[in-house]
């Protein structure tokens, strides 16, 4: 299968597909229904399993049971749809099942519009449910990423036993670029003995559940689950780098804003500016080595997003002082601009354009 020109979110649909995905449970909201379409048409042919529920809740709770079989599905929303899941996000991480969540991230708060955004940073790094959790995030900037992503997001959730987030924005779910599928890698993975596939009168009964009543009983388990995330933690950082080697300057940026902030860097670089990037892959676990390597010899960095000033507050922590933070950000689904962030760079650098 060669090139092909395909929108976001039927990317994301598509290399689900040919992860092994099979189950998707979903309900449309814009700026991601292409995806639960797609998959309305594309899941029967492979002999899978479509579903429209009712509600978000109702979605996230049948992937909660589809996991238990251990088999892999997905569902997808966007920001006010993620909202409704993150009791049984909470779930599936207290009971440790896999599963891939898309969030097409749109502008916030409330209902907010269907322009892009990146404003649910917090969310879904923070947590975002009730309890002590976290959940590997992957935030791709590209279509062709987006394919190598959401068959790693699968692989990690099989490996972790833990749900995954796949983050992109408004922009990146609606863009069209060409892609190409070069077939599943098939990774080592830990059998899924735990699943819930029944004895059939043979074997001891597997019961999953996030209850626990008793409280050390409870902390037991928790301690697991911490230990659990730093595993992830040491194994599962993504980042890149973009002219960090001579860089005075270190702009931070995710998703589709790090392409913009690319052009802008190499606007900068074209003025005698010497800027370099750190592009976040993994938002969590956040990749602190970059920054440890570069915070010593850099005079600033500048935190570009689609936020109020989200993913910044990561930046200070792994900055951890030795360098001036700043902050650009725009929100309500404004997309930053490429003139913009250059003169940003300017204003900060001291850099005179000419």
């Amino acid at each position: 299968m060669g090139k092909v020109l395909m929108k976001g979110n039927e990317v994301i649909a598509e290399a689900a597909v040919q992860a092994g995905c099979k189950y998707f449970f979903g309900y449309p909201i814009t700026p991601q229904s292409e995806l639960v379409a797609y998959m309305a048409r594309r899941l029967p042919e492979v002999g899978g399993l479509f579903l429209q529920a009712e509600s978000e809740i109702a979605a996230i709770n049948m992937v909660y049971g589809a996991a238990g079989t251990g088999v892999r599905v997905m569902t997808s929303s966007s920001s006010p749809g993620f909202s409704l899941k993150q009791e049984g996000i909470s779930y599936l991480v207290g009971s440790e099942l896999p599963a891939v969540v898309v969030n097409i991230v749109r502008g916030g708060p409330g209902l907010g519009n269907i322009q892009p955004a990146q404003s649910d940073y917090f969310q879904v790094t923070k947590g975002g449910g009730h309890g002590d959790y976290n959940i590997p995030v992957l935030a791709p900037a590209s279509l062709q990423e987006i394919v190598e992503l959401t068959s790693e997001a699968f692989d990690i959730a099989d490996r972790y036993r833990t749900p995954v987030i796949l983050m992109g924005d408004g922009m990146l779910g609606q863009m069209m670029e060409p892609v190409e599928f070069k077939g599943r890698t098939e990774s080592e993975l830990p059998e899924k003995n735990w699943a819930t596939t029944g004895t059939r009168g043979d074997g001891q009964r597997k019961i999953i559940t996030s209850l626990e009543l008793n409280a050390e009983a409870l902390e037991t388990r928790n301690e697991a689950l911490q230990k659990k995330f730093t595993r992830i933690k040491e194994n599962e950082v993504r980042y890149e780098t973009y002219l960090t080697d001579d860089a005075d300057y270190i702009m931070v940026a995710f998703g589709t804003v790090a392409r913009i902030t690319m052009n802008a860097i190499n606007k900068a670089r074209q003025q005698g500016l010497k800027v370099g990037l750190i592009r976040p892959i993994s938002l969590w676990p956040f990749p602190e080595k970059p920054f440890l390597e570069t915070r010593v010899v850099v005079k600033g960095y500048i935190s570009v997003e689609m936020s109020a000033g989200q993913m910044v507050e990561d930046v200070r922590l792994a900055v951890n002082g030795h360098a001036e933070v700043d902050f650009y950000g725009r929100t309500g689904g404004v997309v930053p601009t490429q003139e913009e962030i250059y003169q940003k760079i300017l204003t900060v650098t001291g850099g005179i354009s000419v």
